[in-house]
C-alpha cells in the first residue's frame, strides 16, 4: 500500500519541483492541497504519513488580511503534537516555528537568490550536511526564532536561523532545496514585482540558477532521501 503525502500549496509556482518524482520513487501518493481555497483543518493535516508545508509570499502573521493561516496553523499544530512527520519550507516552516511557539517577523530586508549556508555542528551532523557549501536558492524577508526544544542547522551572514529540527520527524528549512533550476522563470515572473521593488535584477537569479541549479538538485534529493530514511 502507498504511503500519502500531502503538500500544502500557498502559490502554484512554489511546488514540490524535484522533491515530487523522489517522493513517488519513496512510494509515496502525492496530492497537493491549495491553502486558502481547500478546507486547512486538524483531519486533514494529521491523517497522512507525511505534510510538506511549501513556501508563498505571505507572513505567517499576517492573519487579518489571510484568515485561513490561523486554521492552517493551528492545523500543522495539532500535527507537530502528535510527533508525525513534517517538513516546512520557507513559509511553511515560519508556519512550523510559529506553531511551536517561536516568534515569527519581518525583518524590513530581503534575501534573495543563490548563496550557501553555514551548517552549525548539529547541522553538520543532520541530513543537511550533505549540502556542504552547495548555494541554496533563497527568497524570503521575515525570520523565525528557533522553537523550544528545537536543534538550531544553518545560518546565513545576515539571518542566524535557517533550519531547524525536532527529532528525525520534524524538520523546518528557511530555504529553498525543492525549486527546479529548470523552472525558475515561473518564480522570476510570479515574483516579478517584489524583485523590481527591491531592485533585484532577474537576469542574476537566471544566470545563478543554470550555474548552481544541478548541482543543488542532487544535494537537494540527497538531503530528502536521507531525511526520509531517518523517518524509518
Amino acid at each position: 500500500m502507498s504511503k500519502t503525502a500531502l503538500a500544502i500549496r500557498h502559490v502554484a509556482f512554489e511546488d514540490l519541483g524535484v522533491f515530487g518524482p523522489l517522493l513517488a520513487e519513496r512510494g509515496y501518493a502525492v496530492r497537493y492541497l491549495e491553502a486558502g481555497v481547500d478546507a486547512l483543518d486538524v483531519d486533514t493535516l494529521t491523517r497522512p504519513d507525511l505534510v510538506i508545508v511549501l513556501g508563498g509570499p505571505i507572513g505567517v502573521y499576517e492573519t487579518d488580511r489571510y484568515p485561513f493561516l490561523q486554521a492552517e496553523r493551528e492545523a500543522i499544530a495539532a500535527r507537530l503534537r502528535q510527533y508525525k512527520p513534517t517538513l516546512g519550507i520557507c513559509l511553511g516552516a515560519q508556519l512550523m516555528a510559529g506553531a511551536l511557539g517561536a516568534e515569527v517577523s519581518a525583518t524590513g530586508r530581503a534575501e534573495i537568490g543563490y548563496a550557501p549556508l553555514e551548517l552549525t555542528e548539529d547541522g553538520q551532523r543532520s541530513v543537511l550536511g550533505g549540502l556542504g557549501a552547495t548555494p541554496v536558492l533563497h527568497w524570503h524577508g521575515d525570520q523565525f526564532g528557533i522553537p523550544n526544544g528545537a536543534t538550531r542547522l544553518a545560518q546565513t551572514p545576515g539571518f542566524p536561523n535557517q533550519a531547524f529540527a525536532i527529532g528525525p520527524h520534524i524538520l523546518g528549512l528557511q530555504f529553498h532545496l525543492e525549486a527546479d533550476d529548470r523552472q525558475i522563470e515561473r518564480w522570476l515572473i510570479g515574483h516579478a514585482h517584489e524583485l523590481a521593488a527591491r531592485g533585484i535584477d532577474p537576469r542574476t537569479i537566471r544566470a545563478d540558477a543554470a550555474k548552481y541549479g544541478p548541482a543543488l538538485a542532487d544535494a537537494a534529493r540527497g538531503v530528502l532521501a536521507a531525511w526520509l530514511a531517518r523517518l524509518g
